[in-house]
């Protein structure tokens, strides 16, 4: 019974100095103390130095509780709670749930009573931060990757945390200060669109709790990867001063250098693999039209990959076999080479039955070289130092090949002896021409002598005219002839003398072309007079049949 008595006396007290405690802090500002999970929290009762009267502390929620008094018949509310120095309360092992307003109430001797407001606010980490950098790729070290130009997404948050921290993103790159990119609260979040390859770096996130202070960060390192924009390029050399083949795989633009895989075609047997794509093989690696393959990879792809081939062969060599120079004179001998795969080196040989070593330039020998062309110019040909065999040889790592060219040097030609020679002959085609046509075509001659001498056209008019008549005449004389052999008068025979008519025609042409009138007239008197000898002169027949 005395024990329940007693009972409500405590709850009275406790209610009547929560509402002593109300109306004295009405007018106080309360003291804030910020308290971490996990970890002890001490609320100060004042800030009051010295002894301390009974000291009692409430939790002010929907009603006052009490928690710990320095009156020992008033036990704790739990054991987290205890009275440390100068009356503060000590809360061990704080939770969220201690987060609220407290009230300390001290009775000095003098029975006076003070009372002292705190404010608990509860901190929670950060401890973890959960980072998400979204479209890309890991390497085996951790490392991220994301494709330039491509879009991507970083994201920064903690759950554990009480509040929800205030979140910033920083960028830096080795030897250079960093740069935010901005802090927001409870989580950051935010895209690059087009990832250019100049912010490939250190992505930093930091998470600070805005109560206690406490931060924690998080740095990721992203690498931007660029794939080549072109396809890979393969060739085959012959390095300066070596006999071996070296074969290069060039796949430029991409970030960072792909991986080169050689291999000989068809079987694909490795020949190397490495990042600079060069591979040097000796001549027992090679044969004329072997293929070797170079097989190009990037980490971004494509998965096929990509490839080019280069297939070896040996020259082959094209010349004149023979060339002719003048003494004194300049001549220049050509080679060809076609099919060598690596191009070849071509050099020019003197009378290889008697090495002398390759030509060398100089002021007499002159080398040029176009692609797989070269040419030897020799100036001022001498018999005694020029002639002879030249040999052109076109060398690569799969076989050597060669051209013999023999030049000869000659004197020169006596040119002004053979233009003579062709215009005398010139001249007496057009002499025997001309007699030609006088002896056959006499008609032809007139008119080409009238041409020239511009006799007058009446002369030729009186010339037909009395070809006419003479025609005429013939006609008649063709009548009487027949008139007569009716009568067995005349025969056959009476025709000569009309030849010797058209023949004195003929000459009164020639002499009336010529011009020269006084031997046309004795033309005329020596046909009168041959005429009457022929008429005066029997006809004697043949004995043979007619």
């Amino acid at each position: 019974m005395a024990a329940g008595g007693l009972a409500p006396a405590p709850r009275f007290l406790l209610w009547l100095g929560a509402l002593l405690a109300g109306r004295v802090a009405a007018g106080l500002e309360a003291v804030v103390v910020v308290g971490e999970v996990h970890e002890n929290v001490t609320l100060p009762c004042g800030n009051i130095s010295g002894p301390r009267g009974l000291v009692t502390w409430y939790r002010n929620d929907s009603q006052p509780t009490l928690l710990v008094s320095s009156d020992a018949s008033l036990p704790p509310a739990e054991k987290r709670f205890s009275l440390a120095l100068a009356g503060s309360l000590l809360i061990k092992a704080s939770a969220l749930q201690d987060e609220g307003n407290y009230t300390c109430r001290e009775l000095d001797p003098r029975n006076q009573t003070r009372c002292f407001s705190v404010e608990l606010l509860m901190a929670s980490g950060p401890d973890q931060l959960e980072v998400d950098i979204a479209a890309t790729g890991t390497l085996p070290n951790g490392t991220l990757y994301a494709a330039k130009g491509s879009e991507v997404t970083f994201n920064c948050s903690s759950r554990s945390a009480w509040p929800p921290p205030m979140v910033e993103w920083c960028f830096g790159v080795p030897g250079s200060p960093g740069e935010s990119f901005g802090s927001h609260p409870a989580a950051s979040s935010f895209s690059l669109i087009q990832m250019p390859h100049n912010l490939q770096g250190n992505y930093t996130c930091v998470a600070t709790n805005v109560r206690s202070g406490r931060l924690r960060k998080v740095t990721s390192e992203l690498l931007v990867y660029s794939l080549p924009p072109s396809v890979p390029q393969c060739w085959a050399e012959t390095p300066p001063g070596s006999s071996a083949l070296q074969l290069t795989c060039r796949w430029d633009g991409g970030y960072p250098d792909p991986t080169f895989l050689w291999t000989e075609e068809p079987g694909g047997v490795v020949v190397g693999t490495s990042r600079l794509g060069v591979e040097s093989l000796n001549r027992s690696q090679l044969s004329d039209g072997k293929k070797f393959q170079c097989a190009a990879s990037h980490i971004l792809g494509p998965k096929a990959g990509a490839s080019c081939v280069v297939q070896i062969r040996s020259p082959s060599v094209l010349s004149e076999p023979m060339k002719t120079c003048f003494l004194g004179g300049d001549v220049t001998l050509t080679c060809q080479v076609s099919g060598a795969y690596p191009p070849a080196r071509i050099l020019w040989l003197r009378n290889l039955t008697q090495p002398a070593g390759p030509v060398q330039p100089g002021s007499r020998h002159l080398i040029t070289h176009s692609g797989q062309s070269s040419a030897l110019t020799i100036r001022n040909c001498s018999q005694e130092l020029d002639e002879g065999y030249y040999v052109c040889r076109a060398e690569n790592p799969m076989g050597v090949r060669e051209v013999d060219i023999w030049l000869s040097v000659k004197e020169p030609f006596n040119v002004g002896g053979i233009v003579g020679t062709i215009v005398s002959l010139l001249l007496l085609g057009l002499a025997v021409f001309a007699g030609l046509m006088l002896y056959y075509s006499p008609g032809f001659c007139w008119k080409v002598g009238n041409t020239f001498r511009s006799q007058d056209v009446g002369d030729v008019m009186v010339l037909v005219d009395s070809e006419e008549e003479e025609i005429e005449q013939e006609e008649e004389g063709a009548a009487a002839e027949r008139e007569d052999e009716e009568e067995g008068g005349r025969d056959e025979r009476e025709e000569a003398p009309r030849e010797i008519h058209k023949h004195c025609r003929i000459h009164r042409v020639t002499a009336l072309v010529n011009g020269n009138l006084e031997q046309m007239a004795n033309g005329l008197q020596a046909l009168q007079d041959d005429g009457s000898e022929q008429q005066s002169e029997p006809v004697q027949e043949d004995d043979g049949p007619v």
